[in-house]
């Protein structure tokens, strides 16, 4: 019997010339096109061409590399023993087919000996970019992946098209209109292929206008000020805010939405804006169309349903006021607190609805907010997702809330933020489920999403008081995914040489108790005298243990041992000198330190609400220093709009030397430039020695500083980089001087805050209003790395 291959697997015993001289052809010319071959089953499916049915003795696969014999042979819908006929060799090759693995696939029989041959489609061995510049290789690596393209996957030219569509995509999105996306397929050994998706940007397209029509209330440029995309302007290099980008204009277009709603226009509405690209795509116009309506007042507001009895609570919580414009920023705030105070008392699923009723002749609004609490439910289980690197127990240890306890909304948060304060992670999200069957249990969800926490930096810097200076660190926040922080730093300037290890344990007991080990070594020259060569050399070694009483109060204990060295050189002042002849060149202090903070900030670096409270005292009466000092700051931050900051901070300091000692030279503070002063020169606040006319500190300081913070002209709403006006008062004086008001300092000026690669950068100009003729004046200042 002859054995013919042919996709539908047809073995034709028909006499027929014409039959045997197109099978003939099939078999000669190797046909692998799987629609023709479904075609020719189709065509011999009739009783005339009907393939003999036969049981199956054996089944052989032929052509495979990569893919496993038994892939096949599960997809295969016959095992040997089973009769075959024309519908299973249909099936089969539909099947196999539609495996993907597979780009030709052909059946032949010798006898009741069935072969199947088939051709793998290559494997994806690497993936590489060439010319992409706006995009990271990661970020395009997970845009492939999300359609199929990724290593070990069968090579898809369709597949391929889809993903470089996809990347175009990103790209406009970004305003590249005339992006060209290229893709080779590099064969290489063992049937596996090398991708190279060689990206042309092109040039981005600029926003050339922004027009809004159909505005009557507000001018167009009270409204384009709601917008973060502009038609640039002198800092476009740094905000790219005359970029066109879908998303972050639907988000311009949500901040006017937002606008309208919270001055009254409740009826207000926008089409889709209309964008039309120049000739050369280079520029592009958008017009946005919006109908206002008329502003409404609010004449009441009502609470409908259940409120657990608790409606007074309820009510106190209501932001929107009666009688003026309806706000919807407000509604929202308040619906949200329902929400909350809903989820405190263990209700995860209340619905809380506001329904507005219109009088549209008279203007006004009333608001009924009507509230369904639902069932009160506990949490059964906390799901935590993404930590690759982080241990689990570093998470869970963070959550107040807890698995069979009753849902409280309030832990909840507090669990997330604890969690996001870690430091370890971008993004942190959470979310409960209702559990199915079960409507009075729910699961919370955390998912983080991990970032690198060991950090190696070299590099220098330059500040106008310590010229050029090197700094160098290694520090690991995580360390094994175990929460703890180790770390190395290292700074050399003319006035200042550090060394400093820091260990941090921040659960050193399970009830949250962290401990901190510090191992230093410091050489300083206090003086601002450039020609002065001596220091002072500051060693030691330290433990503190820090107990939280809430979640945003702490108190410190610490102990260390603290030796410094009076090293002799020109200039040296008086003072030190007459310390050293006193009490020795080198003295020693075993310091007990007790503090306690507070902080409430939303943002360590760059905070615009919230305060930050500490207290410190420090005593040494063990060693040759003897000495009690104190220190006391509150800081202070009040969002005064979407865009302007007031900040405050205040800070006292005190000292005194013990059993009859004065309180040790070298551990004076310093006063005059950022940090405390501006417009005065670092370190020149305070007693001045006589006969040298050296500045040498003291252990009292009194500071206060104010802060306003606008946007920085072109950067929108760019927190990281804005202006600030200041006014600067303070004072240092010596041990036995009282805190004289007279004797204050002041100044004001302006300056740039900017949170820059190297650091938080602080810029300012500053002119001192009230000053004296001993003081130095130092107008322009900048620091990387100074805070207040």
């Amino acid at each position: 019997m002859l054995g013919l291959g042919y996709y539908s697997t047809v073995k034709n015993h028909a006499s027929s010339k014409m039959s045997r001289k197109l099978n003939m052809k099939i078999n000669n010319n190797l046909i692998s096109n799987a629609t023709l071959a479904l075609a020719l089953a189709a065509c011999f499916s009739s009783p005339a061409f009907a393939v003999e049915p036969f049981k199956v003795k054996d089944i052989r696969v032929e052509g495979l590399q990569r893919v496993e014999a038994g892939t096949v042979f599960a997809t295969l819908p016959f095992q040997i023993g089973d009769t075959y006929d024309d519908e299973k060799a249909t099936l089969s090759i539909r099947n196999l087919i539609a495996l993907g693995l597979f780009k030709d696939v052909k059946i032949t029989n010798t006898g009741d000996v069935l072969v199947v041959l088939v051709e793998e489609r290559p494997t994806i061995s690497g993936i590489t970019f060439s010319g992409n510049k706006e995009f990271e290789k990661e970020f395009l690596t997970k845009i492939l992946t999300d359609v199929g393209v990724l290593d070990g996957r069968p090579f898809d030219k369709a597949v391929i098209d889809k993903a470089e569509q996809e990347i175009k995509r990103l790209y406009l999105s970004r305003s590249f209109f005339t992006t060209n996306v290229q893709t080779t397929a590099s064969p290489i050994d063992r049937n596996r292929v090398n991708l190279t998706f060689a990206i042309t940007e092109g040039e981005v397209a600029k926003i050339n206008s922004i027009k809004i029509e159909g505005n009557k209330a507000y001018s167009e440029s009270r409204l384009l000020d709601q917008f973060n995309s502009d038609t640039g302007g002198w800092l476009s290099w740094y905000t790219k805010s005359n970029r066109y980008s879908k998303t972050k204009f639907a988000a311009d277009l949500e901040s006017l939405r937002s606008f309208y709603l919270s001055n009254g226009f409740i009826e207000y509405r926008a089409e889709p804006p209309v964008i039309v690209a120049s000739a050369d795509q280079s520029a592009i116009d958008i017009t946005v169309k919006i109908s206002e309506g008329t502003p409404f007042v609010v004449s009441a507001v009502k609470l409908d349903g259940n409120y657990l009895g608790k409606e007074e609570e309820f009510k106190s919580l209501v932001e929107i006021e009666v009688g003026k414009n309806f706000n919807v920023e407000k509604l929202s705030a308040t619906t949200k607190a329902f929400g909350n105070t809903f989820g405190s008392f263990g209700y995860a699923f209340a619905k809380v609805e506001a329904i507005p009723s219109l009088d549209r002749q008279k203007g006004l609004v009333s608001i009924v907010l009507k509230a369904e609490p639902g069932v009160r439910a506990y949490v059964r289980k906390i799901n935590i997702a993404g930590n690759t690197r982080t241990r689990d127990e570093v998470i869970r240890r963070e959550f107040r809330q807890f698995e069979s306890s009753w849902y409280d909304g309030d832990k909840i948060k507090t669990s997330r933020d604890r969690v996001d304060r870690l430091g370890f992670f971008t993004d942190v999200a959470i979310d409960t489920d209702e559990v199915p069957g079960a409507p009075d249990q729910v699961d919370v969800n955390l998912a983080v999403t991990e970032k690198p926490t060991g950090n190696l930096s070299l590099g220098a810097g330059y500040s106008s008081s310590e010229k050029v200076s090197f700094q160098a660190g290694i520090k690991q926040e995580n360390v094994f995914g175990s929460g703890n922080y180790l770390g190395l730093e290292l700074n050399t300037s003319k006035t200042n040489r550090t060394v400093v290890v820091t260990s941090v344990d921040p659960y050193f007991t399970v009830d949250g108790i962290s401990r901190t080990l510090d191992v230093y070594y410091k050489t300083t020259s206090p003086s601002t005298n450039l020609s002065t060569d001596y220091s002072l050399v500051n060693k030691g070694l330290g433990t503190r243990f820090g107990v939280p009483f809430s979640e945003h109060d702490t108190v410190y204990f610490g102990i260390a041992y603290d030796g410094t060295e009076i090293v002799p050189g020109t200039n040296l002042p008086n003072a030190y000198s007459d310390y050293a002849k006193q009490f020795g060149a080198s003295s020693y202090g075993i310091p007990i330190s007790v503090g306690w903070s507070r902080d409430s900030r939303d943002s360590a670096l760059v905070p615009n609400s919230g305060s930050y409270q500490r207290l410190f005292t420090e005593a040494s009466s063990l060693g040759d220093s003897k000495y009690v000092k104190a220190v006391g700051q509150y800081q202070l931050y009040v969002p005064l709009n979407k865009k302007f900051t007031f900040a405050l901070n205040t800070e006292v300091n005190w000292g005194k030397g013990l059993s009859g000692q004065p309180y040790p030279v070298f551990k004076n503070v310093k006063g005059g430039g950022l940090g405390t002063v501006r417009g005065f020169e670092y370190n020149t606040l305070g007693p001045i020695e006589a006969g040298t006319g050296l500045y040498l500190g003291g252990p009292k300081k009194l500071n206060l500083n104010a802060e306003l913070y606008v946007p920085f002209p072109g950067a929108g709403t760019d927190r990281t980089l804005r202006l600030y006006g200041f006014m600067d008062v303070g004072n240092i004086y010596g041990e036995n001087d009282p805190y004289k008001l007279n004797e204050l300092r002041s100044s004001v000026g302006i300056g740039v805050s900017w949170i820059s690669p190297l650091g938080p950068l602080r810029l300012s100009y500053a002119k001192a209003v009230k000053k004296f003729d001993t003081d130095k004046l130092q107008k322009i200042q900048f620091q990387i790395g100074t805070t207040f």
